[in-house]
């Protein structure tokens, strides 16, 4: 069953939402996990791309928008297709994504902002009433 960990941040802006994220993502990559992460749209997948390239000036993150033909421990997509992706996932999207039980861990990222804070109550009661292991990390009393 789908591990599913909610980061609550202390920020409002969608920004500290997307450079969290990028902090998950090295972590996970670091540790050689396979990362899935589900955006809401191509806009916000080419600026997670251009977020990891920019991350870490000192190492770099292997990373790919979903489609391209290189193979990299990261990918980025947004649809309703995660190819065969399975272990890591980390949604960015504005609603669970049909294909989340098939991964091992999911990461969602929470920030004080009126539309993030709905979509993500409606993903956490979601995964609450379908029985799935919950971690809340609250990051605002940090």
């Amino acid at each position: 069953m789908t591990r599913i960990d909610f980061y609550i941040l202390p920020d409002s802006e969608t920004e500290a939402r997307l450079l969290f994220a990028c902090r998950v993502i090295d972590k996970a990559q670091r540790l050689g996990h396979q990362v899935f992460v589900a955006a809401r749209d191509e806009s916000q997948a080419e600026s997670i791309d251009k977020l990891l390239w920019a991350f870490q000036p000192e190492s770099f993150i292997p990373h790919k928008l979903q489609g391209e033909n290189q193979r990299a421990p990261v990918v980025i997509g947004h649809g309703d297709d995660c190819d065969d992706h399975h272990d890591v996932l980390i949604n960015l999207a504005d609603r669970v994504p049909p294909y989340f039980s098939r991964f091992r861990r999911l990461t969602e990222v929470v920030v004080q902002e009126p539309q993030v804070l709905a979509c993500t109550r409606d993903n956490y009661k979601f995964y609450r009433d379908r029985g799935y292991p919950i971690q809340s990390h609250d990051m605002r009393s940090r």
